[in-house]
Parts: structure tokens; sequence; C-alpha cells
């Protein structure tokens, strides 16, 4: 059943989540799709502003050019304001929304973010939420995926997505697969099943999923690895780069390839690909580069500066860290990149979720995080609190009527104390893993809401080195 959209026409000011940002549209006119008249289910392929030098003139959405839906550069921009040294405020406007920097993202590696509901992370403060590419290619398939919505219809999310290529999670595999200049041969974790990653295919799949940014296909190696290896893996990362955007391009110019027919159960709605034509238009996304090089400076650089003669981008991505080297390694590489990439986009730095790291690296410039640490912690007993990390299992909690952090607004610290939070965890109750997983991803949350506080008040230094000595002070 096609989908009988209606539209209106508003002023810039007037719609919603514009707020007033610069942007390349001088038509005056911001096209909304209003979801109350659609047919399709809730209406989510209508949910999605649509930003464009469109004519004043109301016409069925069938009838719009696939222009419309394509990225433009309305749909992608980033502000700063309030500098501290190299740490600075930030809005990071979406087709989903604004992300105010610096901010954490929720991981939800197979769509959700594990043991959380959205309703839960919403609640939270979460602005952006992570999936990765590698986990839902594999189940349920990119391809499903785009049939049920797309990965914001399809997780109840309304708000900026960000995929993964799900390079880490190949690369990870090293007894499993096989890497080339063409891509990497790997086999299935779940199955067995033999699978090939090439710059093209990923691109295919992550603008099948549909989310805002979506990253290119990368190599990545162990953080201490040597120069010659290193330097090897950032050359073909930036090669695969090129492949990347050659096939981005291509999609968003020719549109996506045709999916198949899915038989639904009698009664239950049409899948969202039964609109070929509409289904055939690519959604509005951002392909972010990532810089590698390891921990040598000079490879950084070169990363940086390879990935900026390619061109311009909506954001860049710092890959490679947390992933074996130490800290002062990891800062010191920060440190090499913050004067090559541009201050005007946002820098996402990958994987990097514990609360010192994420001061330290918005003091060195760095805009996104996500990780898994809070919710792989949070369901094995450990807490983030603003003195370091604390083992809610440990027997001092037996009688401790206290709540778990004093200023942390989350249900695990506003409703429950330690002692029956530790009871939770000796009984095995899964209550207990929930809490903990929420208290951590909005204890991060927070955090990084306190820091644009400061930012925006003057205080970060002041306010950063303060948090900092307070959390190591702890043996």
């Amino acid at each position: 059943m096609a989908c009988n959209r209606s539209s209106e026409s508003m002023k810039p000011d007037e719609a919603p989540g514009w707020q007033g940002e610069n942007h390349s549209n001088t038509s005056g006119i911001v096209r909304i799709f209003n979801a109350a008249s659609c047919d399709a289910p809730t209406g989510d392929c209508c949910r999605n502003f649509v930003y464009g030098p469109l004519d004043s003139q109301t016409v069925p959405s069938a009838a719009l050019p696939r222009l419309s839906h394509r990225t433009t550069m309305s749909d992608f921009s980033f502000r700063t304001s309030h500098d501290s040294g190299s740490a600075r405020l930030g809005r990071f406007t979406t087709p989903h929304g604004v992300v105010e920097t610096p901010a954490f993202m929720p991981v939800g590696t197979h769509g959700t973010i594990k043991g959380l509901s959205v309703e839960e992370v919403a609640a939270a403060g979460g602005q952006m939420i992570l999936s990765n590419a590698y986990h839902l290619y594999l189940r349920p398939g990119d391809m499903m995926v785009r049939a049920l919505g797309g990965l914001h219809a399809f997780t109840r999310w309304d708000g900026p997505m960000l995929t993964d290529s799900g390079g880490f999670q190949v690369f990870s595999l090293s007894s499993l697969r096989t890497v080339s200049e063409e891509g990497v041969v790997f086999q299935s974790h779940i199955d067995g099943s033999k699978h090939q990653y090439t710059p093209e295919s990923v691109m295919r799949i992550e603008r099948n999923i549909g989310a805002d940014v979506i990253m290119q296909l990368d190599e990545l190696i162990a953080g201490q690895a040597e120069f010659a290896a290193s330097r090897a893996a950032m050359d073909r990362s930036l090669r695969w780069l090129d492949q990347c955007r050659v096939e981005f391009d291509r999609i968003t110019r020719d549109g996506r390839g045709e999916a198949p027919l899915y038989e639904v159960p009698a009664g239950a709605p049409p899948m969202a690909t039964v609109d070929i034509a509409t289904d055939l238009v690519p959604p509005r996304q951002s392909l972010f580069p990532i810089i590698q090089g390891g921990v040598h400076p000079e490879l950084r650089v070169a990363s940086a500066r390879g990935i900026l003669e390619r061109g311009d981008w909506d954001g860049i991505a710092i890959g490679g860290l947390s992933v074996g080297e130490s800290k002062p390694d990891m800062y010191a590489t920060l440190e090499v990149v913050d004067p090559v990439i541009p201050r005007r986009v946002p820098r996402y730095m990958m994987g990097v979720g514990f609360p010192d790291d994420l001061v330290e690296a918005v003091r060195r410039g760095v805009d996104l995080f996500d990780c898994v640490a809070p919710t792989r912690m949070g369901r094995n007993g450990t807490a983030f609190t603003h003195d370091g990390k604390v083992q809610i299992r440990k027997s001092t909690f037996r009688l401790d009527r206290r709540p778990l952090v004093d200023d942390c607004p989350c249900p695990c610290c506003t409703k429950y104390d330690r002692a029956y939070l530790r009871h939770l965890f000796v009984s095995e109750e899964m209550l207990g893993l929930r809490l903990l997983s929420l208290h951590n991803v909005t204890f991060l949350i927070h955090l990084m809401n306190t820091a644009r506080a400061a930012l925006h008040d003057g205080s970060f230094d002041t306010w950063s080195s303060n948090w900092l000595a307070r959390y190591h002070a702890r043996p």
C-alpha cells in the first residue's frame, strides 16, 4: 500500500528543531510531511523533516523529485561557541534533530541499548544513539531493517542515530577472517556462514539500515602495533574511504537497489518497501571518515591530512583507540590530531566511554563519544561514581542505605539504596542489571551535560581539573 502523505509549508523559524541554524536553504520554505494523514502504520515513513529549496506550492509527496530526499547542506551542520582551550560547546544538526555537544552516545549494538528501552534512554537525556551495522547485517539483515521502515522506525527511536560499519567487530574475529585489498572475508559468529565485507557493500548495508551518520569501512589493528603495520592499515583505510565515498555518492545519485518482496502474515501491515519508487530513494545520511595510525604521531597526522585532501566532511572520527594502548598514548594521540582537524566539524572518538577518558578527551577537542562499557559494566555490578568505579557486590554495602551517587537523577539513585542494589546482584535478580546499566548511561550523559554547562559559564578548566582530581583520588 502506498503512502498518501500530505505536506505543508513552514518558514524555517516555525519548523520544530530548526533553532535558527545558518543553513544553506535560501528559499524560505521548509517542507514537512504530516504523519497524521499517512495510511502507513504509525506514520513512521513520514516522521522526518525534508529541508530543501522547494517552491511554496504544496504538492503530493509522490510528485516530489528524488532530490528532495537526498543529503543537502541543510541536513547536517555544526556550530560551536564558548571555547576553553581545545574544548568547545557545540550543536550538531542532523535530519532527526540537534545534538548538543560534547555528548555521550549510548550504544544499541543490535538496535537496543542492552536491557533498556528507548524511553528510558531518552528520559536519561540521551540525544543520539549508536547501532552496529555488522550485527544488524547478520541479524535480522540490513534489507529486513529497511523493509521494516529503517532503523528509526524499527527501534522506535526518533532522534539522531549513527551506525558503525562493524569494522571493529570484523577485525576482532582474528581467527575467523581474512583481510585483503578488496575487503574482509569472515565467518559469522552466529552460524559460521561466510561473508565478504567490501567498502562498497558496507555502504549499501548502512544505507539500507538508514542511520543519520554512517561510518566508512576501515582497517583496525592493535593499539601497540608496529609502525609498518600501522602505516599499512592507515593507507588501506584511506583507499577504502575513496571507495566508500564513490559508492555513497552513487547511491545518493542513482538510488538504492530494489528490495526483495516479503510476504507478511495475514492482517499485518505491509512492509515499507511495498512502495518501490519511494523505497529506492536513500535516506538523508552523512558519511564520516576515520583517522587511523595507531600511536604513531606522524601516521595520525598523515591520516587526518589524507582525509581532508579528499574533500569536505560533516564530521571526522578518531578510531583505533582504547584497543590496548596506554591512556597517556591515547591522550597524546588526541593532542596530535587536535590542530589538524578543522574546528568547523564535530570530532567523534570511537569506542571510548570511561568517565575520566571523556573529560580528558573533551579537554583535547572531542565532541562525541560512544562505548558499550556503561551497560556491560553495569550488568557485571560495576557502577560509575564521581569517586571512581564501585563494585556493588562488595559486602561493605550490605547495610549501606545511602544512594549510589547523591546527585544522580537516575531511578537507581533516586529510588533505591546501595544495600538493595547489592541484594539484587547477589540474588541474581534481573532488576539489578537494568538499574546499574541505566545508572552508568545516565552518569555519562549527565557528566557531559555538566561539561557543557561549565563551558557555557567559563568554568570548564577549573571544573575539569577538580573533577579529575576527585575521580582519581581514591586508591
